[in-house]
């Protein structure tokens, strides 16, 4: 009878494979790639840019063996990645991967686990609820705030907006999820002049739009100007910073989170690497009141040093988040346990959760503070340098954040583009105050003191060489 059905011989193949082969393959090349990191160039070098082009071809119409395909990633693609994991990358804000966390990985990799709902992956629900309370309890939160595992501070940050947009807007007896925003009625949207883009992106996929809102002078750090806020009510979204993307700078949480609970206005926290900052004792003066908020986006993948992509929304009003998340389907089976999927966009997704669960685990508590207090210890050393040699360093370095300056705008852009082309570091460029500047953002657990020094010190050989 099994004979009258079609069985494809292709896939017949795939199954005969030895999974044991493949494995120790990737194992090969990926310790050969983590060996020899500390000693390429942090980004790839042109021809091996070029041999990407290797990539461009027709899909064969018969397959291809895994042997190849994962010798064709090694000799090509590994040779096209920048050096993220080593120490001398300084770029975007992006964090290391703490080795629990990638062992880790490639373990819920094998599992291949879908966190949507708890009778899907009983493991990863209940590795959410771990991460859950440790998140909390790390940075000391309310112990009712709800949290949902996204993609990245992006995406939470879209989640957390949603949940204050229709908790604002059910106070005033509208309900946006069943009636939409055609006629709603207005609220006010506070966000700071050096609000991240990414914030004015999930205003307008919410409806709130990007020029419609109120934006609030700041200060020559970023921070918004407390005297400058227009009048707070019921009816209004703040959003505020943990760490300007810029200048690594917090907003006044105790005034302005102080004013909105007392007006029952609703704020929204965009710390994306900053927030891991009430993880530190040394660090209060700059998180005081960022607890009173409602909701907060942030990074695992960045200051924590987990893997790629590791997102947090966390709300303090969990029935509030899983109102503006939830959906239903005949075919979803809900459970008396945590069922991911209430608390995100997503219904499939990874189980994120397995390698958090494993970084923190790694660190432990006071390894996560002492994570916060070593980055922002080597920001402040790669600034002492740079400026000690006559450059300018236009940041107060309150974080982890360094904005160099060198002479005037042509010369800090021929900088920038020197040092990404030499392979020793690499570090981004960006405008602040209306000067041209380098950002060199410290945020992984790799970096020692000496890669600083080896960075600082090409900084200053180009330099002299721009200059003369």
């Amino acid at each position: 009878m099994r004979r009258d059905y079609f069985e494809s011989d292709i896939l017949k193949s795939i199954r005969s494979e030895k999974l044991d082969d493949t494995l120790s393959l990737a194992r090969e090349f990926s310790l050969q790639y983590m060996n020899e990191i500390h000693d390429r160039n942090v980004y790839p070098q042109a021809e091996d840019i070029q041999n990407l082009d290797y990539f461009h071809e027709d899909l064969a119409d018969q397959p291809e063996k895994t042997e190849a395909i994962l010798e064709i990633l090694n000799r090509y693609g590994s040779a096209g990645t920048v050096a993220q994991t080593g120490g001398r990358y300084f770029g975007f804000v992006n964090g290391g991967i703490l080795p629990a966390s990638l062992g880790a990985k490639w373990l819920g990799d094998t599992w291949d686990q879908n966190a949507a709902l708890y009778v899907i992956s009983p493991v990863a629900s209940k590795l959410e609820v771990v991460c859950e309370k440790w998140t909390k309890d790390v940075l000391n939160l309310p112990a009712e705030t709800g949290i949902g595992f996204v993609g990245g501070s992006s995406t939470a940050t879209l989640c957390g907006l949603t949940a204050g947009r229709n908790y604002l807007l059910n106070n005033l007896g509208y309900d946006a999820s069943k009636q939409g925003l055609f006629n709603a009625p207005e609220i006010n949207v506070v966000v700071g002049e050096a609000a991240h883009s990414t914030v004015f992106k999930a205003l307008s996929i919410i409806g709130l739009g990007g020029e419609r809102v109120i934006r609030v002078p700041c200060d020559d750090q970023g921070r918004m100007k407390v005297d400058e806020l227009p009048e707070i009510d019921h009816k209004t979204l703040i959003i505020l910073q943990a760490g300007n993307v810029n200048t690594g700078a917090f907003d006044d949480f105790e005034s302005i989170c102080s004013l909105a609970n007392e007006k029952k206005a609703w704020v929204h926290v965009d710390g994306a690497f900053g927030l891991w900052a009430l993880a530190s004792s040394k660090m209060e003066h700059a998180t005081k009141g960022l607890q009173l908020a409602d909701s907060w986006s942030t990074d695992g993948h960045k200051t924590l040093n987990a893997p790629y992509d590791n997102g947090l929304i966390l709300c303090r009003h969990k029935d509030v988040l899983v109102e503006a998340m939830h959906m239903t389907g005949s075919y979803i089976i809900y459970s008396e346990h945590r069922d991911g999927m209430l608390f995100t966009p997503e219904m499939s997704r990874r189980a994120r959760s397995i390698e958090l669960w494993a970084t923190f685990k790694s660190l432990g508590k006071r390894g996560v503070a002492e994570l916060v207090d070593e980055l922002h210890e080597k920001a402040k050393y790669f600034a002492d340098i740079v400026s000690n040699e006559g450059l300018d360093v236009l940041n107060d370095v309150v974080f982890n954040q360094v904005l160099i300056h060198f002479r005037d705008d042509i010369k800090t852009e021929e900088l920038i583009k020197r040092v990404q082309t030499s392979g020793v570091f690499w570090a981004g460029g960006a405008s602040w105050l209306g000067k041209k500047v380098m950002r060199i953002s410290v945020c992984s657990y790799k970096t020692s003191y000496e890669d600083i020094e080896i960075s600082a010190k090409e900084i200053i050989r180009i330099t002299k060489e721009i200059g003369s």
